[in-house]
């Protein structure tokens, strides 16, 4: 009789969304929790030997670190660790003594596959149960992918995975993979699916695989609350509850439920996974998810401008992803468009020699308004405010490097507008070359506040009071004056843009007096 099981991927997968710190007691519970719900296989996290162990962490670099985790009741219950091809030496695993975990998942890519396969048939000589995790299933020809179940079938591990990676598998995609490793791979061998949620169709096509016409033994992967990387997993909460009143499941929720409300989503409240625009975008380009979270991150680009890069990109850099690649790319992309320069003799003439107040829009610029505006009406002061108008005060121009936040604005102020070259606009005052601006600390490149300080350095300005500078919290209520403005994302890329912003802002105070005219809440004081 068929058999579908569930393979919780928390605290692996779930990893992405917190760097792999889940703590240590936390780890223990949420294994704890899995086996009370009576999970069939539980993967415990990454196993690398370059890292540096650490017991609030779950990343591994022996096998023994994992017992820790691991109950000594562990009856009917396989406990894995995944480990990525190039990442371990099989040949120094121990040989399996049912201490540590019982199997050993190996991540490969398809141009790893001779490589990966040889890994896991070591892996298999130490006696421990090998899951074939063949990553982007989708970019395997029938051909290719019939090879590779061929050599699966030599090799007789203990699963074998259709993956999708990316999360942009439609049904269709998924029954045509399964009938050909139905039809090929060997009965003895499981067939397992690891899914990503970017397209919303998890849930879905796990249901689908669960209600074809076969005998065959299925593994499927979820991890609790859908906690992983961009839009997350299937939900291991909901899908053991569709198994339980659909396919004879005998999984128990409310440890699960336990889980998320003790631990989980703390960790969401931090750094929230989910449905994105930007998810949506990767998956239907088949394109790895790190390349939407870099793009997202950036909160410079309209959904247009982001489809647009996917188009740029070349197909064989799209599945693994590459972090020099999509900067050189994005870069290259908000480098393109026209340069007007009509005024720009009479603005340098404007700016020479004067003291410029550029006001940004976070929380101080409303707290402490009377204080801006009292400054403003100084003598030989210019009035800049950046990616967007600053009502309170009749600001002299408008810097703007965001194509978002020149939408927003009302055209009649169009006319004070000095804008990088990667906006396409018309009727402004002074359109300057993008790349020209921009900083040498990636994670604030094209930061619009050190783009504006940049322009304002190249220009002639005598010194620069900031107001509205105030970096970033991880509270979104306390980021801006006015919350239309308000964004959210993750925690530790609020902190590199804050940690960003201090070190340029240190670097251009070498250049010309850079002064804080309101209190910095999130960037130190100069």
């Amino acid at each position: 009789m068929r058999r579908v099981q569930i393979l919780d991927c928390t605290l692996r997968d779930g990893g992405y969304c917190n760097e792999c710190h889940f703590g240590f007691e936390n780890e223990k519970k949420i294994v704890n929790g899995l086996v009370e719900a009576n999970v069939d296989l539980i993967e415990c996290g990454f196993f690398r030997e370059s890292i540096e162990y650490d017991s609030d962490y779950t990343r591994f670099n022996s096998l023994e670190q994992i017992e820790k985790i691991i109950p000594q009741n562990r009856t009917g219950k396989l406990f894995v660790v995944l480990a990525d091809y190039g990442k371990f030496d099989p040949k120094k695993l121990p040989d399996f003594d049912g201490a540590s975990v019982d199997g050993i998942r190996v991540a490969f890519h398809k141009k790893d596959m001779v490589g990966g396969l040889e890994a896991c048939r070591t892996v298999k000589e130490k006696g421990y149960k090998v899951f074939v995790q063949a990553m982007v299933s989708v970019a395997y020809t029938d051909e290719e992918f019939l090879e590779l179940i061929s050599k699966v079938n030599e090799l007789e591990p203990y699963a074998f995975y259709i993956v999708d990676s990316f999360g942009m598998m439609k049904r269709k995609d998924l029954t045509r993979l399964f009938y050909i490793v139905e039809h090929n791979l060997k009965q003895s061998i499981w067939i397992g699916f690891h899914s990503h949620n970017n397209m919303q169709l998890a849930y879905s096509n796990a249901q689908s695989l669960v209600d074809m016409q076969t005998k065959r033994n299925i593994i499927i992967d979820s991890s609790v609350y859908g906690m992983g990387r961009g839009a997350g997993n299937l939900n291991t909460e909901l899908f053991v509850q569709y198994l339980n009143e659909n396919a004879d499941g005998e999984y128990k929720i409310r440890p699960l439920l336990e889980i998320i409300d003790d631990i989980i989503n703390d960790f969401y409240q931090k750094n929230y996974w989910g449905y994105s625009l930007a998810n949506y975008l990767s998956a239907s380009h088949n394109a790895h998810p790190n390349y939407a979270g870099y793009l997202d991150d950036k909160k410079t680009l309209t959904v247009r401008n982001m489809n647009e890069i996917f188009e740029m990109m070349d197909e064989q850099k799209k599945f693994v992803f590459d972090k020099t690649y999509i900067e050189a790319l994005y870069s290259r992309y908000m480098a393109t468009g026209e340069v007007q320069e009509e005024h720009k003799d009479d603005l340098k003439k404007q700016l020479r020699g004067k003291t410029v107040l550029l006001v940004a829009p976070g929380k101080s610029s409303a707290d402490e308004k009377k204080k801006i505006a009292a400054f403003s009406h100084k003598e030989n002061v210019v009035t800049i405010s950046v990616n967007f108008y600053y009502s309170e005060i009749d600001v002299n121009y408008i810097f703007l490097s965001n194509l978002r936040r020149f939408r927003e604005l009302e055209p009649e102020n169009r006319y004070k507008c000095i804008v990088t070259s990667n906006i396409p606009a018309d009727n402004i005052y002074l359109q300057l070359n993008y790349r020209d601006l921009l900083s040498n600390v990636q994670e604030v490149r094209d930061n619009a506040g050190l783009m504006a300080v940049k322009f304002l350095i190249l220009y002639g300005a005598k010194e620069i009071y900031l107001a509205g500078f105030d970096g970033y919290a991880h509270d979104v209520n306390e980021n801006y004056g006015d919350s239309r403005l308000a964004f959210v994302t993750k925690n530790a890329v609020l902190d590199t843009m804050n940690e960003g912003m201090t070190k340029v802002l240190h670097l251009y105070c070498n250049e010309i007096p850079i002064h804080f005219l309101t209190r910095p809440r999130n960037i130190k004081l100069l």
